[in-house]
């Protein structure tokens, strides 16, 4: 009796070699580096501990959630730059209908988030039927809403800031769900950690087990190639702008609801915070690869160094430096360690 002999096509993969070729390896290697720094650099004792984590994961949650989103546009190819400033205008049009209509504070968010959803899918419409790339289209609106949200809060509120929401009867019941704190183990965390990781598990379900997840991948990977199979390839991206258009409209009120207002300036800025979190987690700026889990990670990152910088008594100025080096560093480990992985034969 002959035995089969294995199809030589089909090659046995080692473990290492699996772990290699997941997009968020190269980030836990570089968030295990980073916090074993910063816990070994800190002079108040409390980084490791559960005070510490209560402070980067105040920093480190918003921009997590935001930045998900962010990494599934990136996966199938595309950008949005005005999520950082959709953050401002949701907690400003928000604060808006609280404090000068006088609307209770559940159909504020409903409409606010609405509004950011059309934003969103004017974007992703904008990109798929013009052509243009998604980075000028998403600056432009960056603009328009950057120049909305100074000229209409001062045209209400007379001042750059929205504030007296917590007048509202449904305030603190809202409060409860979006900007209340936790108490764990004598430390108080935000609810947004929650939520955070809430999201991270359905996206990573979403990419990992489910149709749509597969065309997230392969609008990013080969559009051409994905639309001759059949991909509505147009339609995925769409439905990404919105939703990260949405995940920041739900920030903006989170930082509405904990901060009892929001100033003008709001979010300017932070759309880079979600590029760096993804790109440092494994999502590629060309697309076609990427994780929500990574994006977490590097969310986390920039959580450590946000609240581990000052722990360790070092100029807070360099923060930004920092983060521009771990970016840097990241994309570099990850594409080495890609390329590790495709050279691998067990």
């Amino acid at each position: 009796m002959t035995t089969a002999k294995p199809d030589e096509r089909i090659q046995k993969v080692s473990l290492v070699t699996k772990a290699l070729r997941r997009p968020e390896f190269g980030a836990l290697l570089g968030a295990l580096v980073i916090f074993t720094m910063f816990t070994v650099a800190d002079t108040t004792g409390n980084f490791a501990g559960l005070q510490g984590a209560a402070g980067w994961t105040h920093f480190a949650a918003p921009v997590g959630i935001v930045a998900i989103f962010v990494a599934l546009l990136m996966i199938s190819g595309e950008f949005d730059l005005s999520s950082g400033v959709m953050v401002g205008t949701a907690g400003l049009m928000a604060g808006n209908l609280i404090s000068e209509l006088g609307l209770g504070v559940w159909p504020s968010m409903l409409i606010t988030i609405t509004f950011a959803g059309l934003v969103g899918l004017a974007n992703g419409l904008l990109v798929v039927r013009t052509g243009l790339p998604s980075f000028i289209v998403t600056l432009a609106t960056f603009f328009v809403l950057k120049g909305v949200n100074l000229a209409v809060t001062k045209m209400l509120t007379g001042t750059v800031r929205v504030d007296g929401i917590d007048v509202a009867p449904d305030f603190e019941d809202a409060r409860s769900w979006f900007a209340t704190k936790i108490d764990i183990g004598g430390s108080s965390f935000q609810i947004s950690v929650l939520w955070w990781i809430g999201f991270t598990i359905f996206a990573t379900w979403l990419l990992t087990r489910t149709t749509f997840g597969n065309w997230i991948f392969a609008s990013g990977g080969d559009p051409n190639a994905a639309r001759n199979a059949g991909v509505p390839v147009a339609r995925t991206k769409v439905t990404l702008f919105v939703l990260t258009s949405m995940a920041a409209a739900l920030v903006g009120i989170m930082t509405l609801l904990e901060l009892r207002g929001m100033q003008a300036g709001q979010g300017v800025g932070q759309e880079f915070y979600y590029i760096i979190a993804a790109a440092v987690g494994g999502t590629l700026l060309t697309g076609g690869a990427g994780s929500a889990i990574g994006a977490t990670i590097g969310a986390a990152i920039m959580g450590f160094a946000a609240i581990g910088i000052p722990y360790a008594l070092w100029d807070q100025d360099w923060v930004s430096t920092f983060l521009g080096v771990i970016l840097f560093l990241a994309v570099l480990v990850n594409t080495w360690l890609s390329k590790r992985a495709k050279g691998a034969r067990k």
